[in-house]
């Protein structure tokens, strides 16, 4: 069970806004990022991913991994015996601790557009950030496989010149998703133009 609102994932923006319609209308208002630091330098208004995409995460995981576990129980156990049932508890494990896993890395996923780049970080153990500069874009494409439309989510794929920049940001709304392609695409063509 989810506990919590889903919006608190975001880290707290420059304006002391915890969720992703906060920070994002705070970005959209600014049109460019958040209020100076200490230093002053930019503080980034960090966007969270909507909770719909831990939802199919988790809807996934039960899935393979319920059938997993009815597999590993029901067959030994009508087969050899009920002790061999106890192979379904492995299966079981995995699903409790993906179950948890899942949520982690939901959190650790978020955007910031700034000025001359959009930021992406991700990773619980590994933490990884991105910047992809936006006169180095060469494509910005939205992207939905079947699973995705169910849960009437997108992702945004942007490809740059060096493919070791090349980056997704998954599981957005549709509309945030379209939003985020037509700005993107809008400041790659006016940054490349200026090079």
């Amino acid at each position: 069970m989810e506990t919590g609102s889903p919006h608190a994932a975001g880290a707290t923006g420059a304006d002391g806004a915890t969720g992703p319609e906060e920070t994002a209308g705070a970005e959209r208002a600014s049109g460019l990022e958040g209020a100076a630091g200490p230093e002053g330098a930019a503080e980034p208004a960090w966007i969270a991913l909507p909770p719909g995409l831990l939802r199919m995460r988790r809807l996934l995981l039960v899935v393979w991994l319920g059938l997993v576990t009815l597999a590993a129980g029901l067959v030994p156990g009508l087969l050899a015996g009920p002790v061999w049932a106890l192979f379904a508890l492995p299966p079981l494990a995995l699903a409790v601790w993906g179950w948890v896993m899942i949520e982690r890395n939901w959190r650790s996923w978020r955007y910031a557009e700034r000025a001359d780049d959009l930021l992406i970080s991700r990773g619980v153990l590994w933490r990884e950030e991105t910047v992809v500069p936006y006169g180095r874009m060469q494509l910005v494409e939205v992207t939905s496989g079947p699973v995705e439309r169910h849960f009437g989510l997108a992702s945004v794929q942007l490809h740059t010149a060096a493919a070791a920049t090349d980056a997704t940001i998954p599981g957005l709304d549709p509309a945030e998703a379209e939003r985020l392609r037509d700005r993107l695409t809008e400041l790659g063509e006016a940054r490349s133009a200026g090079l």
